[in-house]
């Protein structure tokens, strides 16, 4: 982030809150243990759990119908409809008529409330992007003025297509945030964001709203998030608490799914990797400029999460008595709960800290005076959480996000190989998820 705002300071912060000298233990313990924890896990998967046991979108035990039927109302649905337009419509006004200063709420209502924020959210309540997203929003009042079905695009979506769209625009995203030297300027912001909604705007027209599940990169983001979300859909359409392994056995291998993951993974590696004053002086001896040294680092990171696990996939393959063609892939969605656990450990106190003052900022928008929310006379409460609790939720997140990784890929490689080959063909992932925890804890505490 532009380290001349009070975001980039705060993102500083929020990184480095946590430190090595701030855990409950020493930090060589804390890699021990949460290297332990894996082996662990995959010793007692090996012993306890010998066939598949996971039953994806099929699960769940379906919620009460008065609850069911009140989540499924059409006045709640047109509810969330109509916040999500509301806050994006505040947004736009905060970007156009606001202040270009750090007192406008516009880049921590984008990178904290809404990148951040949808973690959480999609936790708790499953894809609630898809629920508020504006772009669904004006897509059908486009659709239902042409007097056409939103679902009627000009063609078909192909398959082959999957989920790289979203991967391409979760990147892009990244890009802007983690690369582009001036991602807090309103400019940026509102040009990115008009050419986003443009082209998917596009997309849906071309394939009607199904394009929004592939290639809408924040509802793609918040729907495999939201797949360990205990409240879900089952097949036949009932909302179910269910298992949230089951919730993850349950996405359907698409291309494009590995990459998508890998941008996760990748880009939270290469935030990290920013922040590391080796890098810094790397990117400042280069004779590149600091945006191109930057875009070369995020590609690295990226390609090098999607190499591992293509990797660990590969290997795990020729133990299974099977070609690497689409491994990666039906193992992608072990990778997910791993980058769920890097996002939460990442940006935790980012969320609490910065997510604080852009509501404090959010109650004067434009910069009047005004009061919307009776917030403006607030301050940020840096007591709110502990650095030591902050270093405590980053461990567990990390080593939380590995086991259930590995609790699927287990379930997943039951399902794939020989019986008496499915536990081997497992220890080439088994070592991708420690060096993941071992170089994730790394750079998380990285002195």
């Amino acid at each position: 982030m532009t380290p001349m705002t009070p975001l980039g300071a705060v993102f500083d912060l929020a990184h480095g809150v946590g430190g090595r000298e701030d855990l409950p233990l020493p930090f060589s313990y804390a890699l021990a243990g949460a290297a332990a924890a894996l082996v662990v896990s995959f010793a007692a998967l090996g012993f306890l759990w010998r066939r598949p046991k996971l039953t994806g979108a099929g699960a769940g035990r379906p919620l009460p119908r008065h609850t069911a039927a009140v989540l499924d109302s059409p006045a709640l649905r047109w509810s969330l409809r109509t916040a999500g337009l509301a806050a994006a419509a505040f947004t736009a006004v905060a970007a156009l008529l606001g202040p270009d200063d750090a007192t406008n709420p516009v880049p921590g209502i984008v990178y904290v409330l809404l990148w951040v924020g949808l973690v959480p959210a999609s936790l708790l309540f499953g894809p609630v992007w898809g629920l508020l997203n504006p772009l669904r929003t004006l897509h059908l009042a486009l659709s239902r003025l042409a007097r056409t079905p939103p679902g009627r695009g000009l063609w078909d979506y192909p398959v082959r297509l999957g989920y790289w769209p979203a991967a391409a625009g979760l990147l892009a995203f990244t890009w802007l945030e983690l690369v582009w030297p001036h991602s807090t300027d309103l400019t940026a912001l509102t040009v990115w964001f008009t050419c986003y909604g443009a082209a998917q705007l596009l997309g849906a027209l071309a394939f009607g709203d199904r394009w929004f599940a592939r290639g809408d990169a924040f509802e793609v983001y918040s729907a495999l998030i939201g797949r360990l979300s205990p409240l879900g859909r089952r097949r036949d359409g009932r909302l179910v608490l269910r298992n949230p392994f089951d919730g993850l056995d349950a996405v359907a291998p698409a291309a494009g799914l590995a990459g998508v993951v890998a941008v996760l993974l990748g880009s939270t590696a290469y935030d990290s990797v920013s922040n590391a004053p080796w890098w810094m002086s790397l990117v400042a001896s280069s004779a590149l400029p600091e945006a191109a040294a930057g875009s070369l680092g995020l590609l690295a990171a990226v390609l090098a999460a999607a190499a591992l696990l293509a990797a660990g996939a590969g290997a795990a393959g020729a133990i299974g008595g099977m070609r690497l063609a689409g491994l990666p892939t039906a193992f992608a969605h072990s990778v997910v709960p791993v980058a769920v656990g890097y996002l939460v450990a990442h940006y935790f106190s980012l969320l609490v800290f910065e997510g604080q003052r852009t509501l404090i900022l959010a109650a004067d928008p434009l910069g009047t005076g005004a009061d919307l929310f009776g917030a403006a006379d607030r301050s940020v409460d840096y007591t709110v959480v502990t650095p030591a609790a902050i270093a405590l939720v980053q461990v567990l997140a990390v080593v939380a996000g590995h086991v259930v990784g590995v609790v699927a890929a287990h379930d997943r490689a039951l399902r794939l190989f020989p019986a008496r080959r499915a536990v081997a063909s497992q220890l080439p992932l088994l070592a991708l998820m420690v060096a993941y925890t071992v170089g994730g804890l790394s750079l998380l505490f990285a002195t």
